[in-house]
Parts: C-alpha cells; structure tokens; sequence
C-alpha cells in the first residue's frame, strides 16, 4: 500500500457493509485511524474485526442530532481534529408514483439529505485546511429509474449540496466532492430485490446489461474513487462528482 492516508483521521458512516465497510478498510489499509458508525452494535463488532488496524466504532444512528454529537465528541476527545469525512449513511426504497407514501418521502429524505446536512455541519469544527469531506451520491442522481424517484430526488440533493458547500467553504481549504456509484454488488441493492435469490441475481443481470462494461460494480472499487477524492491526489478537486458506474450514467 502506499499510505495516502498516513496519519490522518477519518470518520466513514454507515460502514458496517457494502460500500462503507469497503471504504473504512481501505483507508486504515492506506494509514488513517478510520471511526466507523452503524446502527446494530453487532455488525459494528463485527466490521471492525474485518477492519483492523485499531479502528473504533461508534454505534450511531446518522438519522439522531445527538447520535451525531456523540460521534464527533469523541472524535474530539480522543484526536481534536478530523482529516476526512466519509458521508456514506443513508438508504431508500422502491415505489412508483400513484404508490409513494408519506413515510417514504420522510425517510429517504431523512436519511440521504437531512442526516447529511447535520452529519457535515457538526463535523465542521473538526475540518480544517487540507481536510476533505466525501459524500455519498448515486448515477440515480442524474438518471431517472422507474420507481426510484425519492431515492433519486434525494441523491440529486446531496449533488447540490457539494456544490454549494464548496462556496460556503471558500478560504477554509476544506474540500468538499461527491462520489456516485453506478449499481454495486452490495446487500443493500441485493435487498430491493427481496429474499429470493433468483430474484436478486435477475436484479443484478438487469442491471449489468445497462452497463457499458458490462457488469456490476463492487465496493472495492467505490472505496479506491472516494480514496482519490479524501486523498492529497484531489488537492484541487472541489465541488466535483465523480462517477465510479462503469459508464453506466455516462452514455
């Protein structure tokens, strides 16, 4: 490894499996004291286990202020700074139109735009000059998807949000980018399809052929596209999206 990441201090939320899980294991591979969040204390047991290199978790809810208040006390507590911010929390279901609930819109939103709004805001004393905060973002974001609109709506919010960050950042050498993943082998996308696995592999298949290259992503390669960004690498990378999807919302 070439430890780009020596030294610092990075916060991944939502880390216990698929793209976030990556990520933290990447970056404590690559040098950083990784704090991963989740909501289950066993699967945060057990991703730190995978991860190794003594990083810590913090059971947190991205959706709970005072979740939030706990995580970044203890940052506090135990670096006083923060280096990078992986926003990597969040979620969403399927419904078409005629069908969207209520609960739908309030939780895909508090999920994927307001837990991200406090996630950063009360990360921000922590930030400093060289920092570098990743958020979370998805092809879904810039492509329409049957089915997919809140989810999709959402994820063009947290676009926007870098973008204007960026601005509201001027001066601070706080970075802040999107990285937006075409569809991944994760549990969480495997799930949309339900339990049957027949099913799930349909779902994959389907989504491979949308694919200029032809295939799936995996986490792995989401984790090297936000390693770019929250490295020195990007030092003039602002305000960007960068899409790790095979092409998939490119053509």
């Amino acid at each position: 490894m070439t430890n780009r990441l020596q030294n610092k201090i990075a916060v991944v939320t939502g880390a216990t499996s698929g793209i976030g899980l990556a990520t933290a294991k990447l970056f404590a591979a690559e040098g950083a004291r990784v704090y991963i969040t989740g909501r289950r204390q066993d699967a945060l047991d057990k991703a730190i286990a995978e991860i190794g290199h003594d990083a810590v978790g913090v059971q947190a809810d991205s959706g709970s202020n005072a979740d939030l208040d706990r995580l970044f006390a203890q940052v506090k507590a135990e670096q006083n700074r923060l280096d990078v911010l992986v926003v990597n929390a969040g979620g969403g279901s399927m419904l078409p139109l005629g069908e969207i609930t209520e609960e739908q819109i309030d939780d895909t939103f508090g999920r994927n735009v307001k837990a991200v709004i406090f996630t950063v805001q009360k990360a921000l004393p922590l930030l400093g000059k060289g920092s570098s905060v990743v958020l979370t973002g998805s092809t879904a974001g810039t492509e329409g998807t049957a089915a997919f609109s809140v989810y999709s709506a959402s994820k063009a919010a947290v676009r926007n949000l870098a973008r204007s960050w960026a601005l509201d950042l001027k001066g601070t050498g706080i970075r802040v980018n999107v990285v937006s993943p075409g569809a991944t082998h994760t549990p969480g996308l495997v799930e949309l399809a339900g339990d049957d696995k027949a099913q799930q592999q349909g779902l994959l298949d389907f989504l491979a052929s949308r694919i200029p290259l032809g295939r799936v992503g995996n986490p792995e390669e989401i984790a090297k596209a936000s390693l770019f960004l929250a490295s020195d690498d990007a030092s003039f990378v602002n305000g960007a999206e960068l899409f790790a999807d095979g092409g998939q919302a490119q053509v």
